[in-house]
């Protein structure tokens, strides 16, 4: 009794997961665009509804063998509500193929009038096409020209800083020799100056030691004619 009990929850189990299977299945053919992806689909959704009537039978022979006639009523009970539900997916997925179809054949008709049109667009517009073309081309030649002119006249402009800037390296190298020949006037005048001064303290001792020789000969004649007064 405990054995068919698990037999019969483990069959239940499995309907449902197959049937939450075939719902989504239902969902993925109402998200098909093209009659391979709707045909993939509804393969897979008959292997499931297969593999579903399977289960129910099963579940139904479980329920036949059930010992007790309370058990027997509930598992037929689910045995009913289990096809119930089949039999409106069987027919969800006849309603959402055909709408499916319908909808793809729809979009396939739009698309052969929309590339007809469009072909009859490209007719009429290669003259338009071509005409912008060589106006292109013009442009682009334009603006060739215009970018030699601009290299010509920036090859000029780097001749003429490339000139500019080797006259200032030169005249950076004479204002350096120019002021190496100024600190060397500086030191000579330094170097006069200083023997400017030493020649006038040469000077002013030489004068200093003249009066002072002029002053003791003086004084010694007043202090010998003093001597001989005496």
């Amino acid at each position: 009794m405990a054995a068919n009990d698990i037999h019969v929850r483990m069959c239940l189990q499995e309907i449902v997961k197959l049937d939450l299977e075939i719902k989504a299945r239902i969902q993925d053919v109402q998200q098909c665009d093209n009659l391979e992806q709707l045909e993939e689909q509804n393969r897979q959704a008959k292997v499931a509804l297969a593999q579903l009537k399977d289960k129910i039978n099963t579940l139904e022979r479980l329920g036949k063998e059930q010992d007790r006639e309370e058990d027997r009523v509930v598992v037929l009970k689910n045995v009913e509500n289990h096809q119930q539900r089949m039999t409106s997916n069987i027919a969800t997925l006849r309603k959402t193929n055909l709408s499916v179809k319908m909808a793809i054949d729809t979009q396939e008709r739009d698309a052969l009038m929309l590339g007809s049109e469009t072909r009859k667009r490209n007719i009429n517009s290669k003259e338009t096409l071509a005409k912008a073309a060589s106006k292109v081309t013009e442009s682009l030649l334009e603006l060739n020209q215009t970018m030699d002119a601009q290299v010509r006249k920036g090859n000029l402009t780097l001749t003429t800083l490339e000139s500019s800037s080797k006259n200032i390296t030169d005249t950076h190298e004479e204002f350096k020799s120019m002021g190496s020949h100024i600190q060397n006037a500086r030191r000579l005048l330094t170097k006069y100056s200083q023997r400017e001064l030493t020649d006038k303290v040469l000077i002013f001792l030489a004068l200093v030691f003249f009066f002072a020789t002029v002053l003791y000969i003086l004084q010694r004649r007043i202090w010998s004619t003093r001597s001989s007064n005496s």
